[in-house]
């Protein structure tokens, strides 16, 4: 269980990486919503199974959360979902790696500990053996007080080339499980992971970690002095927002992106590996997914409303529609409401290639869904053309949008069902379903779900520019500018 209020003694804490865009696994997980907060394998997110398999560690420190600015709420909506109060909510104002990300979460928790242990987990991982997994981290907690900076090698089951890998060096006393790191091994070709595997002793490198907070900040300090005074500059000017921490934007700015293997791992004497074969994935492809995905009897793994005829070997996910396969194999086939991808399971490292193209293209079909999630609920577009936009909206109970204007577009709202509270000039109108209201060019406005269930309507926007960015607040419950 979780725990909150801390003794000055050595103690774990766990840091949730939650950064990264996933771009692999386009069109579900993209830049506003990427593949950590999705429900890939079951019904909770990669975060949030994260977060899970460590609820029942016994004597485990509250996570502390380490995200991108933009997804501060979808994350504390998620941790409330699964009920985790987290230690601390750290937001970085754009990303620089894991090593600057660690080192703030390491002064952190000697803020509140100086005996802090870290444990180091990025969110978009699946682990199936939980029980082999607490058993590794204990391993790797008995190490960390010998101030040994740990990762974890992951014992390969194929010669995979999209890992790195890890060579043992001598066992150490503290089990069977446990090594001195000889050397860090870039992603290799095929022949060399095919010799690496067949020797035994190399392992996948695994990116996650368990070491003293003073130790690592000590060695990042030894290795990449830079990194560090960035960091505590960073850490030192920060200021609480709502629920979250925020980083000095200026000082973070400064701060060179390095990973942790990179700027302290691979040069620190004091690297060991404990040895796991937990059921690990990082979920990197279409393809990895697939693998670690049910099947049925022609080891097709679906999702979704999806009929099937002659087809194996094939991942099918729907996602709005109904999708139907015939006389295929081996294919990736991945339905949203507003793109498609087919692809032979060979090619899965291949999407970047497509989101490069919606880059280049200046398209957002890479940067957000149809649905677009807010915290106070989501829109989603239903319609666009030459001066207009229809959208339907869903603010949660007890929610509301902030007090704002426009100054290119006029809205027009009708209710669809709930109980809506809307601010328009000086009068307060009050609507339930089938009710409306317009909002013209630069009239102050601003909507409130009254009711105890969700609030849904359909918004009409036409003007001359219908950009999100076309927006004034004067008051907002969530601080955004």
């Amino acid at each position: 269980m979780f725990v909150n209020n801390l003794l000055k003694v050595a103690m774990l804490y766990p840091v949730i990486l939650s950064g990264g865009s996933g771009t692999r696994l386009w069109p579900l997980s993209r830049a506003a919503l990427p593949k950590q907060f999705l429900p890939l394998v079951s019904e909770q997110t990669l975060f949030q199974e994260t977060l899970l398999r460590l609820k029942d560690f016994p004597s485990i420190a509250a996570p502390l959360v380490i995200c991108n600015n933009e997804h501060r709420f979808l994350v504390a909506e998620q941790l409330r979902a699964v009920s985790v109060n987290p230690l601390l909510q750290v937001l970085e104002p754009f990303g620089r790696n894991t090593a600057p990300a660690v080192a703030i979460a390491a002064l952190a928790a000697q803020a509140r500990n100086t005996q802090a242990i870290l444990l180091v987990l990025p969110a978009d991982h699946l682990i199936q053996d939980i029980s082999g997994f607490h058993t590794a981290i204990q391993s790797a907690f008995a190490l960390a007080q010998q101030d040994k900076l740990v990762t974890f090698g992951i014992t390969p089951n194929e010669p995979a080339t999209g890992f790195g890998y890890i060579e043992r060096g001598a066992i150490l006393a503290a089990g069977e499980d446990s090594f001195e790191v000889a050397r860090f091994v870039e992603k290799p070709d095929l022949d060399m992971a095919q010799k690496f595997v067949a020797s035994g002793k190399f392992f996948w490198n695994s990116g996650m970690f368990v070491f003293k907070a003073s130790i690592y900040l000590t060695e990042l300090q030894r290795y990449r002095p830079d990194i560090y005074q960035a960091a505590q500059q960073a850490w030192q000017h920060s200021t609480s927002d709502l629920d979250f921490c925020r980083l000095d934007e200026k000082a973070f700015a400064s701060c060179p992106s390095d990973s942790i293997d990179y700027a302290v791992m691979e040069h620190t004497q004091a690297a060991a590996m404990v040895t796991v074969d937990i059921g690990w994935s990082d979920i990197g492809s279409w393809a990895s997914l697939y693998d670690v995905s049910p099947q049925d009897e022609q080891g097709n793994a679906l999702r979704g409303d999806v009929y099937t005829a002659e087809t194996t070997q094939t991942y099918v996910r729907a996602e709005s529609r109904m999708v139907a396969t015939i006389g295929v194999r081996d294919l990736v086939i991945v339905e949203t409401a507003d793109a498609v991808l087919v692809m032979h399971k060979d090619f899965a490292q291949d999407v970047k290639h497509t989101v490069e193209y919606l880059k280049q293209a200046e398209r957002t079909e890479h940067l957000i869904h149809r649905r677009v999630y807010r915290p106070w609920g989501y829109y989603e577009g239903i319609d666009i053309g030459d001066r207009f936009q229809a959208k339907r909206i869903m603010v949660k109970p007890g929610a509301k949008l902030s007090l704002q204007k426009h100054h290119h577009r006029a809205e027009h709202w009708v209710v669809v069902s709930g109980y809506a509270k809307v601010t328009r000039g000086e009068d307060i109108l009050l609507l339930q379903e089938d009710q409306s209201t317009y909002i013209p060019i630069g009239m102050k406005h601003r909507l409130e779900n009254i009711g105890t269930g969700s609030l849904y309507l359909i918004e009409v926007q036409s003007g001359s520019y219908l950009g999100e960015d076309d927006i004034v607040r004067f008051d907002d419950d969530y601080k955004r500018s």
